[in-house]
């Protein structure tokens, strides 16, 4: 029996992700957005792929959320996209409210799925996620990490000129300028990344990687990124569909872990048919805990504001 997963959101992202799932035939998918005829042309149009790319699986388009009905996996993409000049936190009240309605929603049809939130800004959406569910912290997580590791890996790669394969790395904290790369644990071939890479230009990549969505953004003008993250949250389905129990860096509720309580943060944790099975604790340098920190509280003062216009 297939999973059933649910992308509320047929945008670029919302779209592409739900195109990517189907093709991996796995999971029946229903893709829902509030804008009339978008989520069913697009659904019917990757259906129709499906001979092509030899899917059987299933996909249909709606406005309503009944059609969403016990769905195992729900993924939302739903909200403004970026603008040229515009932070992830300048979408924030706004992106809250069409969160919270669309968290409310999804509760009404599905008892207790797993969300996946890609929604920016990330680490505060996915915070609001889980408190409008009432679900259990295991099952509201957040695509940011994966998208940020691929990004690093793939500067790195380009730098060095191997494989993208051979790069081992982790990218923790908030999901843009406080996210935290783990160089010591980031590795080419098993070498360190640092005995490869000259610390002034090893820093320029670690920019470029915090930068990597603004980067998209300033060349489309009236868009943002959606190939890269929406192979990230796909990636995230198959290790919940397939219970792999995968390590990946996701956005996660801490209780204590890393010294920190109340608030999502970007951490490794195994990824199975449970959602978030497992937080997993890395020996951070004191300058990598710092900038952990530091990224929590940036969450934490997104999260007062929330608070302050509820």
């Amino acid at each position: 029996m297939k999973s059933k997963v649910t992308v509320v959101g047929a945008g670029n992202v919302g779209a592409t992700t739900a195109q990517r799932i189907f093709e991996k035939g796995h999971s029946d998918v229903v893709l829902i957005d509030v804008v009339e005829g978008i989520p069913q042309g697009k659904a019917l149009d990757i259906l129709e792929s499906g001979p092509i790319v030899k899917s059987d699986a299933t996909i249909i388009g709606s406005n309503s959320y009944e059609e969403s009905k016990d769905s195992d996996i729900v993924v939302i993409t739903a909200g403004v996209a970026r603008k040229p000049g515009m932070s992830r936190d300048d979408l924030l009240i706004t992106n809250m409210n069409i969160v919270g309605s669309v968290t409310e929603s999804v509760i009404l049809h599905s008892k207790n799925p797993i969300i996946i939130v890609v929604s920016n800004p990330l680490d505060a959406m996915v915070q609001h996620c889980y408190e409008k569910s009432s679900l259990p912290k295991e099952r509201v997580v957040g695509m940011a990490g994966i998208l940020d590791t691929g990004r690093f890996r793939t500067f790195l790669s380009s730098e060095l000129n191997v494989s993208v394969n051979n790069i081992d790395a982790y990218v923790l904290g908030g999901h843009g300028d406080s996210m935290v790369p783990l160089l010591k644990a980031t590795t080419v071939g098993g070498v360190p990344v640092e005995d490869l890479i000259e610390k002034d230009r090893l820093e320029q990549i670690v920019q470029r990687t915090r930068d990597g969505g603004a980067e998209i953004v300033s060349y489309l003008k009236t868009g943002s990124a959606y190939y890269a993250p929406s192979a990230a949250v796909a990636q995230m389905v198959d290790a919940i569909v397939f219970d792999t129990k995968e390590i990946f860096p996701c956005a996660a509720m801490l209780d204590g872990e890393y010294g920190i309580s109340g608030v999502y943060a970007g951490v490794p944790v195994k990824l199975g048919s449970n959602g978030i099975e497992e937080i997993i604790n890395l020996d951070l340098s004191k300058e990598e805990k710092e900038g952990l920190d530091k990224s929590s509280k940036a969450v934490e003062e997104l999260i007062q504001i929330m608070k302050d216009q509820a």
